[in-house]
């Protein structure tokens, strides 16, 4: 079966799927900031009245895109609960869900919807994604960092590859001596990792875009080659390009017909069915 990219109400597509068929779900719903999340994609050309730049030239910056999205709800755990009541229905008895969130409602999140939903013993981690780039108020610590809970269906036996997962740099090699500073260290539940940068190969130009880097390391710890990954917030649709590095298939459902143009394009060769939801 090819993977799928589906253009409707995530609510409605959720509810044609099966009891306990999907063993992985990754989700990073609107984090209700209460604005519009817009990108606008910039393209330089050559120009002489312009400004001056790389080796001398002159160039003039011109606007070839924008994509947006709302992201304000009056109610938004009541938007999300419905939702999360179908994911649960059909996560697989030893599936895993990855919930992507930011910190004005993490806590809300947790507390009201997912353990009462999964029960708090299932929370297996609270994952710290950090990165360092962009503004910086001058009145607070800059935040600088978003939230992935990790949930287990059954916290007794869920899947984590260990083994799979791609290993990183030690902070301090000099303390753990040559052998294991050339193996690296696995991951800690606090993920340094940059954004995608302006100028980044997989910049697609969609607001909220996530990294390569973070849907690998959910996806090789949390899936088997073959299993089906679904995510019902796609967005650009960084699980389905992780998945089909890693040779896994995927579900990817969005609303917005300008993420599925972005996905279309991505997706541009791959056995990749588009659907109507």
């Amino acid at each position: 079966m090819s993977s799928r990219v589906i253009l409707g109400d995530n609510l409605k597509f959720l509810q044609t799927l099966a009891d306990a068929s999907v063993p992985l779900i990754y989700i990073d719903p609107p984090f209700n900031t209460g604005r519009r999340q817009q990108r606008r994609t910039i393209k330089a050309t050559r120009d002489a009245t312009g400004k001056t730049g790389f080796n001398g030239a002159s160039y003039r910056r011109v606007e070839t895109g924008k994509q947006a999205y709302a992201d304000a709800f009056e109610d938004y755990l009541g938007f999300l609960r419905p939702r999360m009541e179908q994911a649960y229905r059909v996560l697989a008895a030893d599936g895993a869900l990855y919930f992507h969130i930011d910190y004005r409602e993490a806590h809300y999140a947790r507390v009201q919807l997912l353990d009462p939903m999964f029960g708090r013993d299932a929370l297996i981690n609270e994952i710290i994604w950090a990165y360092d780039y962009g503004g910086r108020p001058k009145d607070r610590w800059p935040s600088k960092h978003e939230t992935i809970f990790f949930y287990a269906k059954d916290p007794a036996r869920f899947l984590f590859n260990a083994a799979e997962i791609t290993r990183e740099p030690y902070m301090a090699p000099g303390l753990v001596g040559p052998e294991k500073a050339a193996r690296g260290k696995l991951p800690t539940d606090v993920w340094w990792h940059t954004i995608v940068g302006t100028a980044s190969r997989e910049k697609t130009g969609y607001p909220s875009q996530k990294p390569l880097g973070i849907m690998r390391r959910i996806i090789q710890a949390s899936s088997l080659p073959g299993d089906t990954v679904l995510d019902f917030f796609a967005g650009s649709g960084s699980t389905g390009a992780a998945c089909l590095e890693l040779g896994r298939k995927f579900m990817l459902v969005d609303e917005n017909p300008q993420a599925i143009k972005v996905m279309k394009q991505r997706f541009k060769g791959q056995a990749v069915r588009f659907e109507r939801g």
